[in-house]
C-alpha cells in the first residue's frame, strides 16, 4: 500500500486542522492505520491509530480529548481531526500502515510522506 498525507499548515493556538492520508491499492481495508508525528530534534512518536475496520481506536495521552483519528474504507483515505492545538503539537505529521493489530505501534511498516504542521502562539 502506498500512503500520501496531506492537509498541514500554519495554524494558531486553539485552532483546528485536518489531515488526510489517501492510500492506494484495493486492499486498504485489510489495514490498521496510524499518525505518528516528529518535531525537530525529537523522534517519531506515536499520535494514534485505528483498526482496518474503525472500530477500535488508540491515542497517545498527549492528543486524548483533542484529535480524532477515523477512516472511510470506500475512499481509501484516513483522517486525523486536530482541534484546540497547541505549539508542542508542531511536527512533521505521517500516517503509516499495519498488517497486524492496530494496537502494536512498533510494527507500522508502511508510510508516506510527511506533511507539516505548525501551531504559533
Amino acid at each position: 500500500v502506498q500512503l500520501q498525507a496531506s492537509g498541514g499548515g500554519l495554524v494558531q493556538a486553539g485552532g483546528s486542522l485536518r489531515l488526510s492520508c489517501a492510500a492506494s491499492g484495493r486492499t486498504f481495508r485489510s489495514y490498521a492505520m496510524g499518525w505518528f508525528r516528529q518535531a525537530a530534534g525529537k523522534e517519531r512518536e506515536f499520535v494514534a491509530t485505528i483498526s482496518w475496520g474503525g472500530g477500535h481506536t488508540h491515542y497517545a495521552d498527549s492528543v486524548k480529548g483533542r484529535f480524532t483519528i477515523s477512516r472511510d474504507n470506500a475512499k481509501n483515505t484516513a483522517y486525523l481531526q486536530m482541534n484546540s492545538l497547541k505549539p508542542e503539537d508542531t511536527a512533521v505529521y505521517y500516517c503509516a500502515a499495519s498488517s497486524g493489530s492496530y494496537i502494536y505501534i512498533h510494527e507500522y511498516d508502511h508510510w508516506g510522506q510527511g506533511t507539516l504542521v505548525t501551531v504559533s502562539s
